[in-house]
């Protein structure tokens, strides 16, 4: 609609993101601390070498299909949110807002509790060699590191892709030294080597199930996610219809190369059985190659995870920031204001770390990365689900960017197999409680959305916010 005369133009985030910035944010979100952390997880749970480096690859694979398939539609639909605005677009407000309540409530606190865990358990490592160090410190020290990131995010947005930048180039060091190191054991061509990665011994003891395949595949997607950071930010990147796609082939490329080169490096320094009951695989290969210099390793890791959730903030607060735009949060519009002189979302930076904050308390890694993928790839499903609808019955739509109607369809079978596999093989009541959760948005939906009802107290609370805060509602950028 066009703005009536003498009103004036309204707060908009300014697009601050080029093609450098766009691959920093994908790449960077994703090299955090699961290829440190996960190896030992995904090895465990199929058995053998061969199937660990086959799970590596497809997950980048179908990280791959399921990224290029969002930018096709970021270029049909160019706004910010990602899952929850195409969604939104395609199926409409009610199963939008279930996207917007899960994100927001668990797949974003979610993966920030575990990016933080990851930052504190690597971290602390150096100072407690030969034990593991003790929760309350491994929690304080991943609550610190929820506010840095926080407080980052909120001062500047060039701040923050600047430190994603200088972050993703220390942490591609970080893996080309592990792969490097791998290399130098490999040319030295022990027979403990020889014997890890001769073909015919790879798939010894692999454990053939949906369960374990499914909770593997968890564990590597896990590694891979951030693939689609960048269609939350859309409107604060430069040209998307020709950056969107150019950062999503080199980024996905250069981490999967990175992820499989790293796993071998693993395998030419460990045995398999050494490197299951690894705590932090990283850390055991420095020990191995780099001697007295390996705690360089944990403080490699933890500069790692914690550029990736640097990443994960930036993006994962415009889905907050988008769905109270759109009138899909319970709050009447606080955490749809920018910060009048910075330009950020600080509201909805200040909510997601609050509810970070709540899950860090019970939480830790191994179950969080099962659940995080369970909940997350029912929600990459329906978007999928409706770009291939928006295939078939809407030919017609602009596409700048457009691909095989296949690779969706690949992509979603994926997702379907992540979280039907481990249910239907090995059935748990914790996904029954995560389903349970996502249901019961309906008792929020219907009065406070749908009816909107709106208690007289959180209009005053969004009064004293919104000045407290310096902060005022945001116009798209379109």
């Amino acid at each position: 609609p066009s703005r009536p005369a003498g009103e004036p133009e309204g707060l908009k985030i300014k697009r601050e993101i080029g093609l450098i910035g766009g691959i920093a944010l994908i790449s960077g979100t994703m090299i955090g601390s699961g290829i440190f952390m996960s190896p030992q997880f995904v090895l465990s749970y199929v058995g053998s070498p061969g199937a660990s480096l086959l799970i590596w690859t497809i997950s980048g694979i179908v990280s791959m299909l399921a990224a290029l398939s969002y930018t096709e539609l970021g270029t049909i639909i160019p706004e910010s949110g990602g899952d929850f605005i195409y969604i939104l677009r395609i199926y409409g407000p009610f199963p939008a807002f279930f996207a917007a309540y899960t994100m927001v409530l668990v797949l974003e606190p979610f993966a920030a509790a575990a990016l933080s865990i990851g930052i504190a358990e690597y971290a602390a490592a150096p100072f407690y060699m030969d034990c593991s160090p003790p929760t309350v410190v491994v929690k304080c020290a991943a609550a610190f590191s929820l506010f840095l990131v926080a407080i980052i995010n909120a001062l500047n947005v060039r701040l923050a892709i600047r430190i994603q930048v200088i972050f993703l180039v220390a942490k591609v060091l970080a893996l080309t030294t592990i792969v490097v190191g791998g290399l130098v054991k490999l040319s030295q061509s022990t027979d403990m080597i020889v014997e890890n990665l001769k073909v015919e011994n790879s798939f010894t003891g692999t454990q053939f199930s949906l369960s374990t395949f499914g909770m593997a595949f968890s564990q590597g997607l896990w590694s891979y996610s951030g693939w689609c950071s960048l269609s939350y930010v859309t409107e604060e990147l430069k040209r998307p219809e020709v950056n969107l796609p150019r950062a999503v082939v080199i980024a996905i490329s250069l981490v999967t190369s990175l992820y499989l080169l790293v796993n071998v490096s693993y395998l030419t320094v460990m045995t398999p059985r050494e490197l299951m009951s690894s705590t932090a695989v990283a850390v055991t290969w420095g020990n191995k190659v780099l001697g007295s210099w390996g705690w360089i390793m944990s403080l490699a890791a933890a500069l790692s995870a914690f550029g990736s959730l640097n990443g994960m903030f930036f993006s994962g607060s415009r889905v907050c920031f988008v769905a109270a735009r759109e009138g899909h949060m319970v709050t009447p519009d606080i955490l749809s204001m920018a910060h009048v002189h910075r330009l950020t979302p600080s509201p909805a930076l200040i909510f997601i770390t609050t509810v970070s904050l709540i899950v860090l308390i019970p939480g830790d890694f191994k179950s969080i990365i099962n659940y995080f993928s369970f909940t997350a790839w029912f929600f990459y499903g329906a978007t999928l689900s409706g770009m291939i609808y928006l295939k078939i019955k809407k030919p017609e739509l602009p596409r700048p960017y457009n691909v095989p109607i296949i690779i969706p369809v690949l992509a979603l079978i994926a997702a379907v197999f992540v979280v039907l596999g481990p249910i239907i093989d090995s059935p748990q009541i914790e996904y029954l409680y995560v389903t349970l959760f996502i249901l019961s948005g309906v008792i929020v939906y219907i009065p406070f959305i749908h009816y909107k009802m709106c208690p007289e107290f959180l209009n005053l609370l969004t009064m004293f916010l919104q000045l407290f805060l310096e902060v005022a509602p945001a116009e798209k950028q379109l």
